[in-house]
């Protein structure tokens, strides 16, 4: 079951790494994205092993087109689902109005009312 979906990347989540029953390493790394439509929906998805170099690259707040696979599996008798991104396109654009998230976590204040042209005296 392919699936596909398109969105703005809101969130990339640190790398996570590991060694397997066999012995072979793994790495995975989430990341969260926000779709587009008219009430958007946050969706935290997965790639794995070379993939995650795809994801390297993209911006927080680049829009991006991701195909995927849902899993299930059980553990305990308790269900859990994976959403595994094995394709990640680039558009290259950022949304209008939208700033890139800045880099070492600064935080962007809004203009003051005297910048923003409102006269408004609240």
């Amino acid at each position: 079951m392919a699936l596909e979906i398109s969105g703005k990347l809101i969130k990339k989540l640190p790398e996570v790494t590991g060694t397997g029953k066999n012995g072979t390493n793994w790495i995975k790394q989430e990341f969260v994205i926000e779709t587009q439509d008219q009430y958007p929906k946050k969706v935290c998805m997965s790639v794995w092993g070379d993939k995650t170099q795809d994801l390297g690259p993209v911006q927080e707040g680049e829009i991006v087109k991701v195909q995927f696979n849902v899993e299930s599996r059980e553990y305990n008798e308790r269900w859990y689902t994976e959403i595994r991104a094995y394709r990640l396109d680039r558009t290259g654009s950022i949304p209008a109005g939208v700033e890139p998230t800045p880099a070492a976590g600064g935080y962007q204040f809004p203009p003051l009312a005297a910048e923003s042209g409102d006269d408004l005296p609240f």
